[in-house]
């Protein structure tokens, strides 16, 4: 029988979906995913946050409190733990746009929520089981509102499979829950309900915040290739794409600045139906605002590092 850290992927396997080395905090991480996914809370409350955007979709009303309220309350929060500098703040339009960051922490959608303005009110795409996997954050964003759940598979989740399919008997069991409780999100049914929501808000004259890596970058200033499905919302509706840099959220520690940095607006006309090239084209010229955006020279504070620990398993 294998052991469960003997294992570790080809070096096809990692070149082809970037997976983390099987070390024990990937397996750990993973059942903690399984544990949130199995949790009831949690599900109701990403149930509820999709029903409730198709029910506006068909003429219903949204209970949420406003922008300004939303923001004020996440920034007196944000403000308390670190120093926060946004910069090119001129650059973002007073209509409906899509914004696009780099995402290195996951205090990234909490900051963003912070900084970015009030109106028109936005709302955040993201993993539905890092936003809902606490009580804190469940009660902060029943109060927030404005989120719209993700539903996929971590990289440590499929890490894991892979072992098991490769012969690591000691993960059998945690493959097995993996399979039976987290939730693919790749489903037509699933991305058909997501572009709905999407497109809703697109037609009501508000905004989408998003994460086209669709994972956690590794490094400050370097950028993990883009999923498409950002820029194919940003088309297919006819919004501005809006580059964002996220700076210093890597590592966080007490008062630590925090750069939000405003790339200049990306038009691009309305495709109802876009074509892979097209959507390529735009995906590439998105990467490279977003990039060239980053600090390339990027290098950590040094000193004391107050609260290090905490702070960045805060928002896991």
């Amino acid at each position: 029988m294998k052991s469960m850290l003997q294992y570790q992927p080809t070096l096809e396997q990692e070149c082809q979906i970037l997976l983390p080395k099987l070390a024990p905090e990937t397996i750990n991480r993973a059942r903690e995913g399984v544990a949130f996914a199995r949790c009831m809370k949690s599900n109701k409350m990403i149930e509820q946050a999709l029903s409730q955007q198709e029910a506006i979709i068909r003429g219903g009303k949204e209970r949420r409190i406003s922008g300004t309220i939303r923001r004020m309350v996440l920034r007196g929060l944000i403000h308390t733990l670190f120093s926060v500098r946004v910069e090119n703040s001129e650059r973002i339009p007073n209509t409906s746009v899509l914004f696009a960051a780099n995402h290195l922490n996951h205090i990234d959608p909490f900051l963003l929520l912070s900084e970015l303005p009030a109106k028109p009110f936005f709302h955040i795409l993201g993993d539905a089981r890092t936003l809902y996997n606490s009580g804190w954050k469940r009660l902060l964003l029943r109060f927030a509102k404005g989120v719209i759940p993700l539903e996929r598979m971590w990289k440590e989740e499929i890490a894991v499979l892979e072992a098991a399919k490769n012969g690591c008997e000691d993960l059998a069991e945690l493959a097995a829950n993996i399979e039976e409780h987290v939730p693919k999100g790749n489903s037509i049914e699933s991305m058909r309900r997501l572009d709905r929501v999407v497109q809703g808000i697109f037609a009501r004259g508000e905004s989408v915040m998003l994460f086209p890596e669709g994972k956690l970058g590794n490094v400050e200033g370097q950028l993990l290739p883009l999923k498409r499905g950002a820029v194919i919302y940003a088309l297919r509706s006819g919004v501005p794409i809006v580059p964002i840099a996220l700076i210093g959220t890597k590592n966080l520690f007490l008062r630590k600045q925090l750069t939000v940095r405003i790339g200049e607006p990306l038009i691009f006309p309305q495709c109802n139906r876009p074509k892979a090239q097209q959507v390529q084209t735009v995906c590439d010229e998105l990467y490279s605002n977003i990039q060239n955006l980053l600090s390339q020279d990027y290098e950590e504070p040094k000193g004391a590092k107050l609260l290090c620990n905490f702070l960045n398993h805060l928002f896991w």
